[in-house]
């Protein structure tokens, strides 16, 4: 019997590329569809009233009977924040780590799903085979537990996903990551690596831990007389687990706020990853008992978010937490782009407040979770791909990721930076990219996921910086007579007391607009009078304001 060909290995990131968050893969061969990560981003500064970003699963949707698993790295939002929109959808297998899916399985009970998701529990060093594809999980580090790296093994050889990971030799939890697994799969012939680049700019090696945990032992011998408010990213539980204990050492009580720090403190202890010794952890509202000195305030917003726990201290809206001239503020993390000026906010109004404020540029109190470029080199050399393709990033790190092959001696042929929606084939005639997935992103607002669209935020922005001119008017539909009106209504425009010579005149304009309309003696086209009044009173305004309002005439029948 003649062996059977190969067939194509297709890989599509749906998210992750040219852009920081998302993160989103599909591996596919033949009818097996595996999918990587399934994360959300955070809207940029011109998507006005968008909570979050995901992405576009329409071709997911269209092959759901290919798909035999979504596989996760670890428990970041970035990587699994996405998960409880898309189930709506589709319901795949999911694999992950304990923690990982303790994480999950909080955010999931928020939401409303058609069915059960199926959540399968694995350790690094597991392999979930399915379909004629099986995949291993390795065990790296993070600035978050259980992360893992993937190794996919196809009919047309293995794949290695990185994930997000960086090398500690002393980590604070577990075990160094597996570098003799990277090496083993090496030296067995590795088709495609997919490495992250979030830290290719960086030179160097990204520093362990455990230094932080020296710079907080720092903190706390100097500030003894005052209370400590640290804020980092909740999901850093190695952290947060340095932060306990250096209170415990120094006889603090320590207090968390913040839902999302509740949140994976919670199945952290429950499932191991964190220990409290006991009498530490208080109530939040139980603060007050405690001088300011004897206690440790944990709390999210280090981003700088609008509504985080550390805003509502910094602008005195938090109900448990006043924050005054005897607390210190520290920022245990760093911003991530875009982040910077909402950061900048919070620093400034804590400082005019009079809080003192330590953040990563003064002291070493953060450290990345991520790899930069001789931890990537390394990575890349022990895996020794036949084809590399930087994943995670703005283009400029997917290109520093590139360079940083290129020096290791790999062909800039073999080499793919690609984009979201892209399909890269490999067969036994090399590998190409080979056409477009329907892809892109899908805004979420409030309960909404996908109906606000490019329209919508154009509206939302014209509105933010022109505002509104409402023309109201009521005709008779049997007569043609204007019975009410028309009564024009302002909002963002101009300040209408002050202004009143200006309405009376957008008023008297419209009036003659419509009066025309019912002269003419043809029969009313309550669009066409809408359309005229929208084009003279724009022109109008734009002549008189040099402003270009949105025109909203409403026009009405009795």
């Amino acid at each position: 019997m003649p062996k059977k060909e190969k067939g194509k290995l297709r890989i599509i990131p749906l998210g992750g590329l040219n852009e920081i968050g998302k993160n989103m893969t599909v591996i596919e061969y033949e009818n097996d569809m595996l999918i990587i990560d399934c994360g959300l981003g955070f809207p940029d500064e011109d998507m006005l009233g968008v909570d979050l970003v995901i992405p576009d699963i329409s071709y997911l949707e269209a092959n759901k009977e290919k798909i035999k698993g979504l596989f996760l790295t670890h428990g970041h939002e970035d990587h699994i924040g996405a998960i409880p929109y898309i189930l709506r959808d589709i319901n795949p297998p999911i694999y992950g780590t304990r923690l990982t899916l303790g994480v999950l399985k909080n955010k999931l009970t928020e939401h409303i799903l058609p069915y059960e998701p199926q959540l399968n529990c694995v350790e690094a060093g597991d392999t979930v085979k399915v379909g004629e594809c099986s995949v291993e999980f390795i065990h790296v580090n993070h600035s978050i537990a259980d992360a893992c790296a993937l190794a996919i093994t196809t009919p047309r050889g293995i794949v290695v996903h990185s994930g997000d990971f960086k090398l500690d030799i002393t980590p604070i939890d577990g075990e160094m990551m597996n570098l003799t697994r990277f090496g083993e799969l090496g030296k067995k012939g590795v088709l495609m690596l997919m490495c992250e680049s979030t830290n290719a700019e960086r030179a160097g090696i990204t520093p362990s831990e455990r230094t932080v945990g020296k710079s907080l032992e720092y903190i706390f011998n100097t500030n003894k007389d005052k209370r400590i408010v640290i804020a980092t990213f909740s999901s850093n539980v190695h952290r947060v687990q340095q932060i306990i204990d250096v209170s415990a050492k120094h006889g603090r009580k320590v207090a968390v706020t913040g839902r999302s720090m509740l949140n994976i403190l919670g199945a952290a202890v429950e499932l191991g990853y964190m220990t409290v010794p006991k009498g530490v952890l208080v109530d939040i509202n139980d603060i007050k008992r405690f001088k300011p000195e004897e206690l440790t305030l944990i709390t999210t917003g280090s981003q700088g978010e609008p509504m985080s726990a550390l805003y509502r201290m910094a602008f005195s809206e938090h109900s448990q937490v006043t924050l005054s001239r005897s607390d210190l503020v520290v920022l245990s993390s760093s911003p991530i782009p875009g982040n910077e000026k909402l950061i900048g906010r919070i620093i400034n109004e804590l400082t005019k407040n009079g809080v003192s404020v330590l953040h990563d540029s003064v002291v070493e109190v953060h450290v990345s979770g991520h790899a930069c470029r001789e931890e990537l080199k390394l990575l890349q050399a022990l895996v020794r791909p036949k084809y590399f393709m930087p994943i995670h990033g703005e283009y400029r790190h997917l290109a520093a990721n590139r360079e940083l092959a290129l020096s290791l001696g790999m062909k800039e042929s073999d080499i793919f930076i690609s984009d979201i929606g892209k399909v890269l084939e490999i067969d036994k005639n090399g590998a190409k990219f080979a056409g477009t997935v329907p892809a892109g992103r899908v805004l979420v607002d409030g309960y909404g996921v996908g109906d606000v669209g490019n329209i919508v935020l154009r509206d939302r922005k014209h509105l933010s910086q022109d505002g509104l001119i409402v023309v109201v008017a009521t005709l008779d539909s049997s007569s043609g007579l204007l019975l009410s009106g028309p009564d024009v209504v302002s909002r963002g425009f101009v300040y209408v007391r002050e202004s009143e010579e200006l309405m009376e005149e957008i008023r008297q304009l419209a009036y003659e607009a419509i009066s025309r309309s019912l002269e003419s003696g043809r029969r009313v086209d309550r669009m066409e009078m809408k359309n005229t009044l929208k084009d003279e009173l724009s022109k109008y305004l734009y002549a008189k304001t040099k402003r270009k309002p949105m025109v909203l005439p409403i026009i009405m029948n009795m």
